[in-house]
């Protein structure tokens, strides 16, 4: 028995449906024509909070019990899952405090403290934030929501691939980010559910490939934890519950350098008239960079996010 279904996925779509936008799917033949396929990206970056976490946040979050959800909520999250959280809480009759790192970029901090959240900081280089979160809820009797840890986070996310097959139709892969391996874990169940021959391809950064090398050791390693532009993507070791669906489901493992990252963003921005945050362009990353080899006919790609303040991506483009 799987820890989550594509029933569980069913489910969570029907329960997000009014609450998360259904974002659509974009297309680009200056790209099909660089990849030599057709290309359907899944613009998470215009989902609620703008990211793809807002699924199974508010999936979460929805299920508690009225005496959990009058108490409040935990969480501890690089930026996105702060900010779905944050409002999913709100929107639910809630309250949330979030752990985050110091060093979070402030377009997200100011967007977390925007919904109503109370923002605990820590070091990311130093700190265990699993450990101050589960403390964190303990003591004030909070229901903790972990980032990807969790069969109800895990399906909500997979609503997205559930979304992108039912718009795009039958596809011979499916790209997806790779961080703490919650979107992976779901969307390749949704799109393994729905087409059992896809091939499900994440995308890691180069410095931060820790679900690559856990797959191929048959157990999760830890590694550093990232020095990545792709703050998102900056795990140390794989969820236990998302690794082991995504030792199963997952065909290929791929990795981008930054500077490809940096690519992806600048398509993005000139080609697609899109913004994305550095984790939500590994996916394009990846396909402009030829890692995708030999190349599907049809393609979806996740854009899991667009939260990079104006300041940041001239920086990070400049």
């Amino acid at each position: 028995m799987t820890p989550v279904s594509l029933q569980d996925i069913r489910d969570a779509a029907h329960r997000i449906a009014g609450s998360a936008h259904r974002t659509p799917v974009l297309r680009s033949r200056t790209l099909d024509g660089l990849v030599g396929a057709e290309v359907f990206l899944k613009a998470e970056n215009l989902q609620r909070i703008g990211a793809f976490k807002f699924r199974g946040a508010y999936n979460a979050i929805c299920q508690l019990t009225g005496e959990q959800l009058a108490r409040g909520i935990a969480a501890y999250s690089s930026g996105n899952h702060a900010q779905a959280v944050a409002l999913a809480a709100r929107e639910l009759g809630s309250t949330a405090v979030i752990v985050m790192p110091a060093d979070t970029p402030a377009a997200k901090l100011d967007a977390v403290r925007g919904y109503g959240a109370e923002i605990v900081t820590y070091d990311r280089y130093t700190g265990d934030r699993e450990e101050i979160g589960r403390r964190l809820a303990a003591d004030r009797g909070l229901a903790l929501i972990p980032p990807y840890d969790h069969p109800h986070v895990i399906a909500g996310q997979g609503t997205a691939a559930l979304e992108l097959l039912d718009q795009a139709g039958d596809l011979d892969a499916l790209v997806v980010p790779v961080g703490g391996g919650g979107l992976i874990a779901g969307s390749a169940t949704a799109a393994k559910g729905l087409q059992p021959d896809i091939k499900i391809i994440g995308v890691e950064p180069a410095a931060g490939d820790d679900t690559r090398r856990s797959l191929a050791a048959g157990e999760r390693v830890s590694i550093p934890v990232p020095r990545t532009i792709a703050d998102g993507q900056a795990a140390a070791i794989p969820g236990e519950l998302t690794f082991s669906i995504n030792k199963t489901l997952v065909d290929e493992i791929v990795l981008v350098t930054d500077d490809e990252i940096r690519d992806g963003l600048r398509f993005a921005l000139d080609r697609l008239k899109t913004v994305l945050e550095p984790s939500g362009a590994s996916g394009l990353a990846a396909l402009l960079a030829g890692r995708i080899t030999p190349g599907p006919a049809r393609i979806g790609v996740i854009l899991s996010g667009g939260n990079v303040g104006a300041a940041r991506l001239a920086e990070l483009l400049a």
